[in-house]
This record gives structure tokens, sequence and C-alpha cells, in this order.
């Protein structure tokens, strides 16, 4: 009998003899949780993917999915999985009713069951009028809802979702973020989430991990994460490079935690507004203008520049909107 949880314990995968992609990954997700999966591109995300959903080889180490070994019992893991991956593949000449159609019979149904589940999936992803329109015709966002709605085909207990939002306008990202939570408050399912937008990471996931060169930086609650960086930030912005480190060097011994974000300084520590005065003052005394002086909650993204040493860079050629 299978469960939601994953399990991932020491999984490594080494591509020829210079590359380990994944580098003794663990970490477990509960069942019926909604877990985000972050890290900059290349940092081994989609290869841990892959691996948790059959589709490549851990050179060591063990992964469970539902309860099933991912090497040995692939078979099964397939069964009570659905998977969204990144990359799209889906038969530019065949309709959106066709693809649905026919994963359905893959997963054992009759022909009038998968068509029902179809038009069930197409209303849900909003593509329910453009069913005889070609899916090569169809828009980046367009195509990605639809491979959204066939990841969702067989119920899968447990769903994998590889930056399911990419592509997609604000409006349609909404969407999908109240399907996924419906998903999961009224089915349990659990959800593992790798995304481009770190917005999306702190309102739908429960935990988070980040993954950097291959090894998991942190892991936790968001709220937690976002709060051991301190109540508050200030977030000093200056013309050029050399200002922000001599502001890193004039402030630095003001604050609990001082990062480097381009052109920004971000200072931490609890109870910031009350050293807003101070700061602009130690600034004024060292001849440093800047440009702007903001102060905000820590956030995700903090947390990412904190943990990797680079701010959170969605990849540019995702642009595409629906």
């Amino acid at each position: 009998m299978s469960s939601g949880a994953i399990v991932a314990d020491q999984l490594v995968k080494r591509f020829g003899s210079d590359v380990t992609a994944v580098n003794r990954v663990s970490f477990e997700v509960k069942t019926g949780e909604i877990f985000g999966f972050l890290g900059p591109n290349g940092a081994g995300k989609s290869t841990t993917v892959a691996m948790l959903t059959t589709l490549v080889l851990p050179s060591a180490g063990h992964a469970h999915v539902g309860g099933f070994d991912v090497v040995s019992q692939a078979a099964q893991v397939r069964r009570i999985a659905g998977v969204a991956l990144q990359e799209i593949g889906l038969d530019p000449l065949m309709k959106s009713t066709e693809l649905l159609t026919i994963q359905g019979q893959l997963f054992g149904m009759s022909r009038k069951e998968a068509q029902k589940r179809a038009f069930e999936l197409l209303e849900l992803v909003k593509l329910a009028d453009v069913t005889k329109r070609p899916v090569g015709k169809y828009s980046g966002g367009m195509r990605r809802r639809l491979d959204l709605a066939l990841a969702l085909v067989h119920r899968p207990e447990i769903l994998f979702l590889d930056e399911p939002t990419t592509g997609l306008d604000p409006a349609s990202r909404r969407d999908v973020w109240a399907e996924v939570r419906r998903l999961n408050r009224e089915y349990g399912m659990t959800i593992f989430l790798t995304t481009q937008y770190l917005e999306e990471a702190d309102e739908l996931a429960d935990r988070i991990a980040i993954i950097d060169k291959g090894q998991i930086a942190v892991e936790g609650q968001p709220q937690e994460l976002k709060a051991a960086l301190g109540s508050e930030s200030i977030n000093v912005t200056f013309k050029d490079g050399e200002s922000v480190e001599l502001a890193k060097h004039a402030l630095g011994d003001m604050f609990e935690k001082v990062q480097i974000d381009r052109k920004t300084l971000k200072l931490y520590r609890n109870g910031a507004a009350e050293v807003v005065p101070a700061v602009v003052n130690r600034l004024n005394t060292q001849a440093l203008v800047p440009v702007a002086l903001t102060l905000t909650q820590p956030t995700l993204d903090d947390v990412f520049l904190q943990v990797t040493g680079q701010s959170f860079q969605p990849d540019a050629k995702t642009a595409e909107v629906a």
C-alpha cells in the first residue's frame, strides 16, 4: 500500500567522471505536504526531480515515492505519481482532447471515462474553448496548462510540478496556484514543487529546501527561514558597487547580518526601523549618498541570497506569456 511521502536518502547523480549534479541530497516530504524545492539554475533541481520520477537512475543513494523504491519499483511510482516537467513534450498535430483521452486510456480508463476526464480537466485549466485547435498552435502558456492537465489525468496521490507556471501571465499563474491548493486541500495530494518564482514558493509551500551546487543548503518553513534573518531589513541602494562596499564597512557593526545584492546593501536586525536615522547619519558622515533607502520584512529572496550568495534570477528565456 502506498503513502504520500517522498524520501530522498543520500541521493547522488554523476554525469561522467567530472560532473556531480546532485551530491548526497537527503530530505523527507510528508504525506499531504506542499514542498518547495528551489535553487539557482544548474543547482540540481531538475536532476533531483528526474530521479524521483524514475526518468533518471541515481548513481548512489536511495529514494522512495509513495513508499515505492524509484529504481526497483519504478512502475508503481509511475502509477501513483503525476509529473509535469519543465520541458513540455506534446504532439503539435494532436488536439488537447485526443492527448488527454489517450493518457486516460494508458492508465486503464475506458474511452468514455477518459473522454469525460479530459473535458473535466480542460475546464479546470481553462482550455475548454480551444479544443478544436491543434496543440502546435497553442501559446507557451496554453501548452503549460495542458501539461498540468495531463499530469492530473489519473488523479495521482503525489504530484511533481517542475516550474509549472513558467510562461504564464500573472492571472493564469494565480489560477494554477488556486488549483494546487485545491488539490492539496480536498484530496490530501502531496505536491513537490520546483519554481522560478520565490513568491510562488512563499505562497504555496508548507516547507522549502534550497539546493545549491548539488547539495541542500537550507530547509524549513518559509516563515522560519525569513525570521532567522531578523524581523526587518533596511535596503540601501547606491549608484555604483564601490559605494556599496564602503557603506558595508561603515554600517556593518550596527547589524546582525549584512548582504550585498549588486548595488544594494541589505542590513538585517530586530528593530531595524529604530536605527534608520542612525544609518542616515553615518552615511552622511562618510559622504555616501544612497539612491534609495527602504525598510522591509525579510523575504525568501533574502534567504536565497544568504544561502547561495546570489539573488534569485528566473531564466530570461522563459518570459513567454499565455
